[in-house]
């Protein structure tokens, strides 16, 4: 049961100065969309990043793959670009589903209450399906919301774990945000994850950084991955970083772009890794800001992007400059930071869109653990 969210604590005169803002942005929007903010002359960015480049595609690698709470389609994209066949996709969100079925036509795709996963028997695809990816919705355990685990109503590790119980996979890989592995879960993981499949599968939980593999976004997610057989949870090896930053002026690795550079903006002296998208799903309804918090208004300050009211598209952005002369997010730009190639589309409105992309893995980390289990696993 969802109950009405709390009123924010503020005072008359700070709401008052919020509707003198909300008014001025409304305002400022039908002149852009009467064309009188920009006159045509704004360029439009091309961005400098390619994320497929990340994300060279392996021939087929004998393995199929099953994706549960598929979202905007990190892993999904990640795992076939790494060489695995996709069997089917689950998620209880029709817009996810629309997203994955018009970017791939010839995938099975099961959403609305097709796609709940807590109802689905996954005992048809016992033996059908060698690896199960997904990530479970984080938000029960992310530091941005109230942090209470199994009591939240969105917890769905259960139902990800029963699924892995009944399909048996010889691996699976499951993905969500560092606060899981947090001193204040260690019983919940213990109790929901690690005891139920440890009878079945050697399991490892490790960190990976979005910027280690190229995508330029300060984003750390936790995985774990489970291997049937001991002899190929012996072969594992966690992914290693393929990129490092500019100060790692002697390292061999591939530079990570910084935002600016990826978005193909000016150079204006400085340049860094876009702070964590936050995902449009989460805090205030049909929200179009990426702002994770208040140290991020900060870095995109200096970067001189505005993470507030992403538009639908580049051209739409552009005629939509904010005051402040910073340069303003289409849902592409994002979707970009996120590691998303350009012609990945997104269905359903730009809140759904940021939700899409915010809620999913980073395609290009997707890809390096797609080919670390198949290298387990095919060794």
């Amino acid at each position: 049961m969802t109950t009405a969210p709390m009123p924010y604590n503020i005072s008359e005169e700070k709401r008052d100065w919020y509707r003198e803002v909300s008014a001025r942005s409304r305002s400022r929007k039908a002149a852009a969309r009467r064309g009188e903010l920009c006159l045509g002359t704004a360029e439009l960015n091309r961005p400098a990043f390619r994320p497929e480049a990340l994300m060279p595609e392996r021939r087929r690698r004998g393995l199929c793959a099953l994706s549960l709470f598929s979202g905007g389609g990190g892993l999904d994209l990640g795992f076939e670009r790494a060489g695995m066949q996709h069997v089917a996709s689950f998620d209880v969100l029709d817009v996810c589903g629309e997203t994955l079925e018009a970017n791939r036509p010839n995938w099975t795709v099961f959403s609305g209450s097709a796609g709940d996963v807590s109802t689905t028997d996954f005992g048809e695809f016992a033996g059908v399906v060698d690896v199960v990816h997904g990530g479970p919705p984080c938000q029960p355990f992310s530091i941005a919301g109230k942090q209470i685990g199994g009591d939240d109503s969105r917890d769905m590790w259960p139902s990800f774990t029963r699924a892995i119980q009944a399909i048996q996979p010889a691996a699976f890989v499951a993905e969500n945000v560092p606060g899981l592995l947090g001193r204040r879960f260690d019983r919940y993981v213990k109790e929901t994850i690690i005891e139920p499949l440890s009878r079945t599968y050697t399991i490892d939980a490790f960190r990976l950084s979005a910027t280690a593999f190229g995508v330029p976004q300060e984003r750390q997610r936790v995985f774990f991955v489970g291997f049937r057989s001991s002899a190929a949870a012996g072969r594992y090896v966690t992914p290693t970083a393929t990129h490092g930053d500019q100060d790692e002026l002697f390292s061999a690795k591939c530079r990570t772009l910084g935002a600016r550079e990826a978005l193909g903006l000016e150079d204006i002296g400085f340049d860094c890794f876009a702070p964590t998208l936050r995902s449009g799903f989460t805090g205030p309804r049909k929200t179009t800001s990426i702002l994770n918090s208040k140290a991020s208004q900060t870095v995109w300050r200096q970067l001189r992007i505005w993470p507030n009211g992403v538009q639908e598209s580049r051209e739409a952005a552009a005629q939509f400059p904010p005051e402040n002369g910073h340069f303003r997010l289409s849902v592409q730009d994002c979707g970009l930071l996120q590691g998303f190639p350009e012609d990945w589309r997104f269905k359903g409105a730009v809140y759904q869109v940021i939700g899409q992309i915010g809620n999913s893995v980073c395609p290009p980390v997707g890809y390096a653990i797609a080919n670390s289990i198949a290298d387990a696993l095919r060794a």
